[in-house]
C-alpha cells in the first residue's frame, strides 16, 4: 500500500503550513532557512506548555578554539536530583537555531523526568565547518563532567542526546569520544531522527510528498557544513556519523534512536542501528509509522507523539 500521513499529524502540518505555503528554497539558501526555521520553532514554543517547575542556569566555557560557548543548566525545582543528567545538542540542519528554540522544548523533558540537561549553544555551518559543532559539544560534556559535584549528578550516568542535525553531531561526539581515549564516559547515547549521512541529498519520488526537511535542505545542511567534500570518500565519523563501519562502531555507548516512517533520515538511522549492532553496540530502535521528521514539534498532542514522547522519557529515566 502507498504511504500515508498520520491524520493528526496531517491537519496540524496543514494549519502550520496554512492556505498558501512558501515556495521550496533554492539548494544553498542558508539564511532563508534559518527564516523558516526561526519561524517553525515560534510556532511549536506556542504549541507547547510553558513548565513552572523548571529553573535554567547560563555558564560559559572555552571551547578547544578559545572560542566562548554558552551552556544551559535545566533542573526541576522542588525536587531532589535524580544522580543522572542528559547533555544535549539542538537540530537545524548544521545551519540554524540555538538555545531560545530550544528552552521550550528541553523544560518539557526535564519536567517530566525529572532528570535536569545541559544544551549546548555550539556554532552553526557555514561560519564554521567540521568538525566543529562536535569540538564544541565535547567541550560541554568536558563541563558538565568537571563539575558534576556541583550539579549534584554522577559522572557515570550521564548522556548524549540530540535531535536531528543535533542528533548527528551526538553520534559523532560518541566517536569522538572513543578516539580522544580517557573519556568522559556515556551511559547512554540517544539519537531522535538523527542526521547522520551526507550522501542523503537524492530525491525519493515515495518520501518526497511526505518530507518535511527535503533533500534540498539536506545538501544545503551538508554543504554548509563539508563544503566541496559533500559525498566524498574521505569524509570521517566525526564529519557524518553515517560513515561508521561496523569496526568503528565497536565500543561505542548503548544507542536508543527513533525516527518517523516518513522521514528523510528513516534509511540511515535503521542503517545506523544496524551497523552498531554489528559492532557489539546494544540498540533500541523505533520507526514511527506515518510520520515525518519533527512530527511531535507541530502536532505534540497526537497520539503518535505522546507513544514517542512517552518512550524517549522511559529512556531518559533510566539513565
Amino acid at each position: 500500500m502507498p504511504f500515508t500521513l498520520d491524520p493528526a499529524i496531517g491537519a496540524a502540518l496543514a494549519a502550520q503550513m496554512g492556505p498558501d505555503p512558501p515556495p521550496p528554497l533554492a539548494v544553498g539558501d542558508v539564511q532563508g532557512r534559518r527564516r523558516q526555521l526561526d519561524l517553525f520553532f515560534s510556532g511549536v514554543v506556542n504549541q507547547l506548555p510553558d513548565p513552572q517547575d523548571v529553573s535554567t542556569q547560563d555558564f560559559t566555557t572555552q571551547a578547544e578554539d578559545g572560542h566562548t560557548l554558552t551552556l544551559r543548566w535545566f533542573t526541576k525545582t522542588g525536587t531532589q536530583p535524580p544522580g543522572s543528567a542528559v547533555l544535549y545538542a539542538h537540530g537545524g540542519g548544521m545551519i540554524a537555531l540555538g538555545l531560545k528554540h530550544y528552552d521550550q522544548i528541553i523544560k518539557r523533558y526535564v519536567s517530566r523526568t525529572g532528570v535536569p540537561f545541559l544544551l549546548v549553544d555550539y556554532r552553526l555551518a557555514p561560519e564554521v565547518q567540521a568538525p566543529i559543532p562536535v569540538t564544541d559539544t565535547y567541550t560541554g560534556l568536558r563541563y558538565l563532567h568537571s563539575h558534576a559535584s556541583d550539579l549534584g549528578i554522577q559522572p557515570s550516568r550521564i548522556a548524549i542526546m540530540g535531535d536531528s542535525a543535533g542528533g548527528g553531531i551526538t553520534a559523532s561526539l560518541a566517536h569522538y569520544i572513543k578516539l580522544r581515549g580517557g573519556g568522559p564516559p556515556v551511559a547512554k547515547q540517544i539519537l531522535i531522527y538523527p542526521m547522520l549521512d551526507d550522501r542523503n541529498t537524492a530525491p525519493d519520488p515515495l518520501l518526497s510528498p511526505f518530507l518535511t526537511w527535503t533533500t534540498a535542505d539536506n545538501a544545503t545542511g551538508w554543504t554548509a557544513l563539508l563544503g566541496a567534500r559533500i559525498g566524498a570518500d574521505d569524509v570521517n565519523v566525526l564529519e557524518a556519523a553515517g560513515r561508521m563501519t561496523a569496526a568503528e562502531a565497536r565500543g561505542l555507548p548503548p544507542a536508543y534512536i527513533d525516527v518517523g516512517g516518513l522521514d528523510l533520515f528513516r534509511d540511515e538511522s535503521i542503517e545506523y542501528a544496524r551497523t552498531l549492532g554489528k559492532g557489539g553496540v546494544s540498540v533500541e530502535l523505533h520507526v514511527i509509522p506515518n510520520a515525518p521528521h519533527a512530527f511531535e514539534g507541530f502536532a505534540p498532542e497526537a497520539e503518535i507523539s505522546r507513544f514517542v514522547m512517552d518512550m524517549r522519557e522511559k529512556v531518559i529515566k533510566s539513565i
